[in-house]
């Protein structure tokens, strides 16, 4: 490795060497209003002061407000449209298969850890669920000495050769928390707080899990417990000597109707009637391993047409829909959204309110939704928060912020107080 710390050049954009430890911290499904309710309710103590001498901030997500491509945008400080990941799931027409993002092939750019990584730095890379490890690990190097990359999901598994660490288990002193759980998230936390105490990175991520966000509004009881949570482990990563940028992969919605039944319209049972059955396929990029607490419903969809369709025609008859909030062709889409267009379908549906996107009744199970249905997808999860936990030397004028700023901000905004250095 090269050990000479200087700036690092990586995806077109140019990165300070830090001066400490950056943790930056994706709050999955955690709109601005969790974070301002529980201060405001008194649960936030460390956050509070936090955002009294640091920096708060509103920004962008990437379309669509999914997991995986937001995670990857600001793993590697572009959109989509460079690193290739656009949902959590797609349609690979060539192969005539549906295939989830969570293979490293299907990267078209490195990420913002390899290229620390070989210029001499310490990464560790902790995420909730596993389906991001092997994306956001893709370039580490591993075994001792190396960087850091493990789930919280898999942590019994952990090996020195693959993850670079052995002994998470014992290091926290938490067992292995169930995938749906707030348990998960609070064992990135915690392992965070462990290593950099252990090892002192001068590059963190972690990566949490929205169990929590899909059952409870911000302001409730069990929300403010959980955001509660995660301001003490905070306060001790800085404690500790590190920089926090705070961040989210998107926001989080009610999407049921009155009666607290899921407030969905089947894309694939109107396409059925409006063409004829297989006529069109839909595709939900939502779609994941974890289906318990969304039931695979979104706010964002994308359909595949046979060849000689009237996209014309359909797109109006879709716009003519209640609920439907924009109808796009891939090129719009593309375009707007900053989206790569090869592994984008013919249209791109986004549902407004609260409504959510399905493909047939008959294909979503819903048993596991135990609360009214509260999911993501659209425009309206895209603004999610910014927050540095010191002042910014400059806040572009102007610029539209994104959550895939947040290593730009932590590395090339933060103004640190004289005579910080690395090290506690």
């Amino acid at each position: 490795m090269n050990t000479v710390k200087t700036r690092v050049e990586v995806n077109g954009r140019g990165y300070a060497w830090p001066e400490q430890p950056l943790v930056v911290v994706c709050i999955d499904g955690s709109e601005p209003d969790y974070i301002e309710r529980a201060v405001a309710d008194g649960v936030m103590p460390f956050t509070e002061e936090m955002l009294e001498r640091g920096t708060n901030l509103d920004a962008d997500s990437v379309m669509p407000s999914f997991t995986n491509p937001n995670n990857i945008s600001i793993a590697t400080g572009q959109p989509p449209s460079v690193h290739g990941i656009c949902g959590n799931f797609f349609y690979d027409p060539t192969a005539k298969a549906e295939v989830m993002m969570n293979d490293p092939n299907l990267l078209r750019a490195p990420t913002i850890f390899a290229a620390f990584e070989e210029a001499g730095a310490q990464i560790v890379v902790i995420t909730a669920k596993d389906k991001l490890r092997r994306l956001l690990g893709h370039g580490l190097s591993y075994g001792e000495g190396g960087s850091i990359c493990f789930s919280a999901e898999k942590a019994d598994e952990v090996t020195l050769a693959e993850h670079g660490i052995d002994d998470t288990l014992s290091m926290t002193g938490l067992p292995v928390p169930s995938v749906y759980s707030a348990d998960l998230s609070e064992f990135v936390l915690s392992a965070g707080v462990k290593l950099m105490e252990r090892t002192h990175p001068d590059l963190m991520y972690l990566s949490t899990t929205d169990y929590i966000q899909h059952k409870f509004a911000p302001g409730t009881k069990g929300a403010n417990g959980f955001y509660a949570m995660m301001d003490r482990y905070w306060q001790q990563l800085e404690t500790l000597g590190a920089v926090l940028v705070l961040t989210a992969d998107h926001g989080m919605s009610a999407k049921h109707d009155v009666a607290g039944e899921p407030d969905v319209i089947y894309l694939q049972d109107v396409f059925d009637s409006m063409l004829g059955e297989g006529a069109a396929q839909i595709i939900l990029p939502i779609t994941d391993p974890y289906i318990a607490h969304h039931g695979s419903l979104g706010s964002y969809a994308t359909g595949y047409l046979t060849d000689g369709a009237d996209v014309a025609g359909i797109i109006s008859k879709l716009r003519a829909l209640s609920g439907i909030e924009m109808v796009l062709t891939r090129s719009e889409a593309c375009e707007r959204f900053e989206l790569p267009e090869d592994r984008v379908g013919d249209l791109v549906i986004i549902a407004g309110g609260s409504k959510v996107l399905g493909t047939s009744a008959a294909r979503h199970d819903l048993t596991g939704l135990d609360v009214p249905l509260r999911s993501h997808g659209g425009l309206t999860e895209q603004v999610v928060p910014l927050i540095c936990s010191v002042p910014l030397t400059d806040i572009p004028i102007g610029r539209r912020l994104r959550n895939f700023d947040a290593f730009h901000v932590g590395l090339n905004l933060a103004r640190l107080p004289a005579g910080t250095g690395k090290g506690p």
